[in-house]
């Protein structure tokens, strides 16, 4: 079983990645984990938090002249911010000095944790369910990536819609599309008109103080059939890929394929005919998204995820105060405008680890040398 754990802060001393389960043999380096670490940081609308952090993971366990042991993995992220911060965020009592937080931000988990936890300080919720653990999960999934791609799989992401901006589902291929192609664009936009009118709304949110929000695609390329099962509701990979989705900061929606778009067709207009050729089965559409009864069919696994705006503002909310109940302004806490492109990298990181979680369930052995056994002797006996 392939399981991963990040623990850490926004403003503490580092990002802290376990992964366990990983096989051995694997390539890997931290060089590997740089570009997605990098992606996540950029995209038209960041605050000034990526312009202080330069995201590099380095491997401190599991990993010896190159290769996995299979052995746990554990990875660090230090956060060049915590030299500010050390006096409110050492773990020790000497030398403690906080300045407490009580102005709740509304849309974020303020009220709830404290009400949960029992904190008095708003700064005990605000450091762990910042969206700075992200960038762990990126490096966990950049992991995930580099098992995957030793099989065939690829996976990328694009912004579909910024605010009232949308590309439209059907706009692009998402099969011609390339890393570069995206990558090219400020907001990770395939089609240049289309990003260039997000650029201008993103511009136009931040003037007025506001945040915007969007949705983004995250495709996988080559899976092969057979991943998940349809024996039990947990087992269900679209089921699965959900979880792993909606768990990221202020993602509050996904689809596979056409989707909720795809829900007000007749039948004879969605469902994927099959047809037999060049010694396979395959599909001659992929409304379904790339998996049916929850289980993989051979098609790009093609998700749409909906992220709501950023919940702090330069433009204050009204909100209570957590100590007093006295009617306040929320609390502002350095920020972002739009963080759409940047969240289809996290997409892709969480599609990852569920896709090489559910590829070792099915093909899984002690090292890769195994599993390309596994896998190949599968494939064996559903291709003709």
């Amino acid at each position: 079983m392939l399981r991963w754990f990040t623990a850490g802060e926004s403003h503490g001393p580092q990002l802290t990645i376990l992964i366990e389960g990983l096989p051995a043999g694997l390539e890997l380096s931290a060089e590997d984990l740089t570009p997605d670490l990098r992606r996540r940081q950029g995209g038209h609308g960041r605050g000034d938090r990526q312009k202080i952090e330069v995201d590099r993971a380095r491997i401190v366990a599991g990993v010896r002249g190159g290769y996995t042991l299979g052995s746990p993995l554990a990875m660090v992220i230090e956060n060049r911010d915590h030299a500010n911060w050390i006096a409110e965020m050492t773990a020790e009592k000497e030398g403690f000095a906080p300045k407490p937080v009580t102005r709740l931000r509304p849309g974020h988990a303020d009220l709830a944790g404290a009400l949960k936890y029992g904190h008095t300080d708003v700064r005990n919720v605000l450091e762990r369910s910042s969206a700075r653990e992200t960038a762990a999960r990126v490096a966990a999934g950049g992991v995930a990536r580099k098992l995957l791609a030793g099989i065939g799989v690829r996976i990328f992401s694009f912004t579909q819609s910024i605010g009232t901006v949308d590309l439209g589902y059907d706009a692009v291929d998402p099969m011609a599309l390339s890393e570069e192609q995206v990558d090219a664009s400020a907001v990770r936009c395939p089609d240049e008109s289309t990003s260039e009118r997000m650029i201008s709304a993103i511009d136009a949110a931040g003037e007025r103080g506001d945040t915007l929000g969007g949705t983004f695609r995250v495709v996988a390329v080559g899976v092969p059939p057979g991943l998940g099962s349809y024996v039990h509701w947990d087992r269900k990979l679209d089921g699965r890929l959900a979880m792993a989705v909606l768990s990221i900061n202020a993602v509050k929606g996904v689809e596979f394929g056409a989707g909720f778009e795809g829900s007000a067709r007749p039948g004879s207009d969605f469902h994927d005919e099959i047809d037999f050729s060049e010694g396979r089965f395959r599909h001659l559409s992929n409304r379904a998204g790339g998996l049916t009864g929850g289980v993989t069919n051979g098609e790009p696994v093609d998700l749409r995820v909906a992220i709501k705006p950023i919940s702090t503002m330069k433009k204050p909310m009204r909100s209570a105060d957590l100590a007093t109940g006295q009617k306040v302004e929320a609390h502002y806490e350095r920020s972002d405008v739009c963080v759409v492109p940047a969240a289809g990298v996290i997409g892709e990181a969480m599609v990852a680890l569920v896709l090489a979680e559910a590829f070792l369930e099915k093909f899984g052995g002690d090292s890769m040398e195994e599993i390309g056994r596994n896998l190949a002797g599968y494939l064996g006996t559903i291709q003709r």
